[in-house]
């Protein structure tokens, strides 16, 4: 399985060439970039063609971006309203789609193959017209998406659009086969439990965010470090018929770049070694 660092990690900095260097010597064989225009600002093409100058020169791949969540630079915490391809108001559904596009043009040079999408906020409740709401969102970024060499996974959540089983009905009944799956398994644990997960996306499932929970909160924490039964996790996900990637995904307020760090990064991905 590839070994991928999600640079959410790093959230609280620019995201540099330094700090792909310190992922790719903590054992990271990809990266997942976690799109939020503090940390990498997608809109720029400065940045995007500094990062795209330091892959074309390293071995370091970029697997995947995490989609944007909010459009400013401060996670929403100045009043922006969160990026939600699920809100009520068609204007609102509108701009988040357009701000997913802003981050899925930096493909145009920095070769990553998925995007990891949120389908709505925690508080989105399940309906028919959040169903056809999805659809419309993936079939239209999927759209934009495929010329740039990009498929699109949406990711289990904590709410009720997003539980495994009705991932799999908004993509049954859209006849989405092109879109894949994030399998979280922080998530998993707080709601249906992750064998219940794994068994039910299965053959879908693309990439796997790796992190631990006390399975009330989304704490992000090393593994092991929550209540995570880890041995059962790993051998359920080594019997998927198609290897996913297993991508690292702590919280920022974790991390720093320290051997210690490092040294925490290579643990975990000697879990599914």
């Amino acid at each position: 399985m590839l070994r991928a660092l999600s640079t959410h990690l790093f959230l609280n900095h620019r995201l540099h060439p330094g700090l792909l260097e310190f992922a790719a010597r903590s054992g990271a064989e990809a990266v997942e970039i976690f799109a939020a225009r503090q940390h990498f600002d997608y809109s720029s093409r400065e940045d995007v063609s500094e990062l795209a100058s330091w892959f074309r020169s390293n071995p370091l791949q970029p697997f995947s971006m995490h989609a944007p969540l909010f459009p400013d630079r401060e996670m929403g915490r100045a009043g922006a309203p969160a990026v939600n391809v699920l809100h009520p108001e068609k204007s609102r559904r509108i701009d988040a789609m357009d701000e997913i596009k802003r981050a899925l043009e930096a493909a145009e040079l920095i070769p990553f193959t998925n995007l990891i999408m949120h389908l709505g906020e925690r508080t989105d409740g399940w309906s028919q017209r959040t169903i056809e709401y999805a659809q419309t969102a993936l079939e239209h970024l999927g759209a934009f998406a495929r010329p740039l060499g990009v498929r699109l996974l949406v990711e289990n959540l904590t709410s009720e659009p997003t539980t495994p089983d009705h991932l799999v009905t908004i993509l049954e009944m859209g006849h989405l086969d092109n879109i894949g799956v994030c399998l979280d398994l922080g998530h998993a644990q707080m709601t249906v439990g992750i064998p219940e997960a794994v068994a039910t996306l299965g053959p879908r499932i693309a990439s796997v965010h790796v992190h631990d929970n006390n399975g009330l909160k989304d704490e992000h924490l090393w593994p092991g470090d929550g209540t995570i039964h880890w041995p059962a996790t790993v051998a359920a996900i080594k019997a998927l018929a198609t290897p996913p990637a297993t991508v690292l995904e702590i919280h920022y307020n974790l991390g720093a770049e320290t051997p210690e760090v490092s040294d925490r990064i290579e643990k975990a991905f000697a879990l599914f070694a």
